[in-house]
Order: C-alpha cells, then sequence, then structure tokens
C-alpha cells in the first residue's frame, strides 16, 4: 500500500474515532433506556416503584404541551431569577472582600453560617416571613447559589499575579481599573466554573421552594404527581428538570468558550 493510501486509512480511522467519541454519550443514554425497559417487562416490576420508560413517555405526552410550558416557565423564572442575583451581588462582594481585610475577616464568617443552615429548615420561616410569593421562592434559590460564587470569585481575585498588581500601581492606575482590567480577567475561569454549578444548583433550589411554596412549576408537579401516585409523571418532571439543568449548564460553558477561551 502506498504512503498516501496509508495516510487516507489513518485519516479516515482518525474521523470514525472522534465520530464515536462524538455519538457515545447518546449510546450510552439509548443502552441504558432499553435495558430499564427490559428489566421493567422481564420482572414485572410494579409502575409505583420504578415505570418503564414508554409509560413515562406516554404519561409526559398526556400531560400536554401547554401544561408543560406553563411549569417549566414558572421554575425557569426562579432558577433565572435567583442566579442572576447571587451573580450581581457576589461578584462585587468577592471584589470587596479581596480588598478589604476587615471585611474579610468579619463578612465570611456569616457566610459560613449561612451555608451551613440547612436550606430545607429555613425555607419554611421564610416563607413565613415573606409570603408564599415569588419573592420567597427566588430568595431559597439565592442563598443555595450564593455562596458558591463568592468563594470561587475570591479566590480567582487573589490569585491574579502579583507582578502584575505591582505595576499597575506603579503606573498609577486606580483600584476600579485594576479589578476590571487585571484581576476580574484572570479570575474569569474560577468564575465560570462557580457560575456552572451554581445553576444546577438554583435548579434544586427552585425546586425545593416549590416544594415549600407553590402552586406550580416542576417541582410543585413532581410533589402533587407522586403524592396522587401518578409515579411516570413524577418521572418525566424528574426527566425535565435533568434536561433544564443540562441545558443552562451548557449555555454557560458556551458563554465561557466564547469569552474566557483564551484563559485555556
Amino acid at each position: 500500500m502506498s504512503a498516501r493510501g496509508e495516510s487516507a486509512g489513518g485519516r479516515i480511522a482518525q474521523m470514525l474515532g472522534e465520530a464515536l467519541i462524538a455519538v457515545a454519550p447518546v449510546l450510552t443514554l439509548v443502552v441504558l433506556v432499553i435495558a430499564w425497559e427490559i428489566v421493567c417487562r422481564v420482572f414485572a416490576i410494579p409502575s409505583f416503584l420504578l415505570p418503564r420508560p414508554t409509560a413515562i413517555w406516554r404519561a409526559a405526552m398526556d400531560f400536554g404541551l401547554a401544561e408543560w410550558w406553563e411549569n417549566i416557565y414558572h421554575t425557569l423564572s426562579i432558577v433565572l431569577a435567583g442566579f442572576a442575583i447571587s451573580m450581581a451581588f457576589s461578584l462585587p462582594l468577592a471584589a470587596l472582600l479581596v480588598g478589604s481585610k476587615f471585611l474579610n475577616r468579619t463578612v465570611v464568617p456569616l457566610l459560613v453560617v449561612v451555608q451551613s443552615t440547612p436550606i430545607a429548615a429555613v425555607a419554611p420561616l421564610i416563607v413565613v416571613a415573606l409570603g408564599s410569593g415569588s419573592r420567597s421562592r427566588i430568595l431559597i434559590t439565592v442563598l443555595i447559589t450564593f455562596f458558591p460564587i463568592v468563594v470561587a470569585a475570591t479566590t480567582g481575585l487573589r490569585e491574579t499575579p502579583q507582578e502584575l498588581i505591582e505595576l499597575s500601581r506603579s503606573l498609577d492606575a486606580p483600584v476600579s481599573r485594576q479589578y476590571l482590567e487585571i484581576r476580574f480577567p484572570f479570575a474569569l475561569p474560577y468564575i465560570f466554573g462557580a457560575a456552572k454549578v451554581a445553576v444546577t444548583l438554583a435548579v434544586i433550589g427552585a425546586v425545593l421552594a416549590e416544594f415549600v411554596a407553590s402552586s406550580a412549576g416542576l417541582g410543585y408537579l413532581l410533589l402533587n404527581s407522586a403524592a396522587m401516585f401518578k409515579v411516570p409523571l413524577a418521572y418525566a418532571c424528574l426527566i425535565v428538570l435533568i434536561v433544564l439543568s443540562l441545558t443552562m449548564y451548557g449555555a454557560i460553558a458556551l458563554v465561557e468558550r466564547r469569552t474566557a477561551g483564551w484563559m485555556r
């Protein structure tokens, strides 16, 4: 075989390998779903214990597209609002913690105390104080997502090369410019890493809030379906929540590649 034929064969093999790697997650998921269906049918597992994927699909289709969109909208609005508020407050707070030893010593212990408090135990008290409206659900979501972003952003801001900070000081650059043009660009990988974790936690927070006080949303639908022994519909809600989390995680990862890809 000629060298040209060998190189062409190598390229084809490489392309096939890359294609296999790309479709491997989908193939794995398909195999798991098929195995799930077979096990439920062979061992005659009752639907209230573990519904078959086909039963989950039928329950999802019978529920109606309009009803799905309404519940997804309620949950997604709480997730996005809580996540946006956490980002808006955590980044300036991280900058203050890096710039002030006094705030670092006084605020960080309070943040640790808040993070150490079980949100599930505090959620009913928040509902009593703020009512069962969207404010209480957003606050519960913020309490879950706020701490990881602050910690990661603070760590990233402190990891900025010290020689660059000294250079900016020697050039009499204002502190605001030092943060905007030096510290925050170097902290972007930390911030995006925390954001990807926080957005999945925001979904958990929104569902927890809907468990406590809500009349709509995927969390409310899941809890109500389980209470009414509509287990296939409850599993369908769970799958939609997983897809929602993965979609938002992927969206943040895409923004990271577009804005902070140079840090790789």
